[in-house]
C-alpha cells in the first residue's frame, strides 16, 4: 500500500486470505478470474513492500528496481485487461457481454501502450511524504488520452454489468479514484491502488452472491 511497508504487507496478507476465500467460492469457472482480484492486489501489494524496503534501506535497488516494475506492470497492463475480461466472462446477457468485449479491445490497446512505455522509458519510484511516486517521462501528449482509456476499461463494465453488486464495486472505485485525483494527485498510481486494494474485499461477496444468484435460477428452471 502506500503509506509503509508494514501496512503493504499486511495488506497483502489480508487480500491473500479474502482472495482465496474468494475463488474456493466461485463454483463457475466463469467467475474464478473475477474471484481472483483480490490475489492480484496481494500480489501488487507485495510488491510495492519490497518497493518500500528497498528505498527505505537504500540497499538491494534491482530488486527495488524489480519489484517496482512489477507493481507498474500490475497496475497499467494487467489491470486494464483483467477488468473487462473477468466482468465479460461473468456476464450473461448477450449484448452488454459484446460491449464489454468491445471495451476489452481498448483495454488491450493501452496494455500495449504502457508496456511500450515501461520498456522504453524510466520510472524511478521515490519516497514523498508517506507516499510512493512513480517519476517517469511517459510522453506527455498521450497522458490524458491515455488515462481516459483506462478509466472506461476498468470502470466501465462494472457499470455495463448486470451481475448483482457489481455496480456497487465499481461506484466505489469511482469514488476512490475522484478522491486520489484531488487529494493525492502526485501519487495517483500508488494510493488509487492502495484504495482499489481495500474496495476488492467486496469480491468476495459479489461472487458469493452471483453463485447464489446462478444457484436459484437453476432450482426454479427444474422445478418448472
Amino acid at each position: 500500500m502506500c503509506f509503509s511497508a508494514g501496512a503493504s504487507f499486511t495488506g497483502s496478507a489480508v487480500l491473500s486470505a479474502i482472495g482465496i476465500a474468494s475463488v474456493r467460492s466461485a463454483h463457475e469457472p466463469s467467475d474464478k478470474l473475477f474471484a481472483g482480484i483480490p490475489l492480484f492486489f496481494a500480489i501488487q501489494q507485495c510488491a510495492e513492500g519490497v518497493v518500500w524496503l528497498t528505498l527505505r534501506s537504500g540497499e538491494n535497488q534491482g530488486l527495488g528496481r524489480f519489484a517496482a516494475y512489477i507493481f507498474l506492470l500490475m497496475a497499467l497492463v494487467i489491470w486494464p485487461v483483467m477488468i473487462p475480461l473477468a466482468v465479460g466472462k461473468m456476464e450473461k446477457n448477450e449484448k452488454r457481454k459484446k460491449i464489454i468485449h468491445g471495451i476489452l479491445f481498448g483495454g488491450v490497446i493501452l496494455s500495449f501502450y504502457y508496456s511500450y512505455c515501461l520498456m522504453s522509458f524510466s520510472v524511478t519510484p521515490v519516497i514523498n511524504g508517506f507516499h510512493i511516486q512513480y517519476v517517469n517521462n511517459f510522453p506527455g501528449s498521450m497522458g490524458l488520452a491515455a488515462f481516459g482509456v483506462y478509466i472506461i476499461a476498468t470502470m466501465t463494465p462494472l457499470f455495463i454489468s448486470t451481475v448483482k453488486r457489481m455496480y456497487l464495486f465499481g461506484i466505489l472505485i469511482f469514488i476512490s479514484c475522484a478522491v486520489t485525483g484531488f487529494f493525492y494527485k502526485e501519487y495517483l498510481t500508488s494510493v488509487w491502488c492502495f484504495f482499489a486494494a481495500l474496495i476488492s474485499c467486496i469480491v468476495y461477496w459479489i461472487v458469493k452472491e452471483s453463485h447464489i444468484e446462478s444457484h436459484s435460477v437453476r432450482f426454479r428452471v427444474i422445478k418448472a
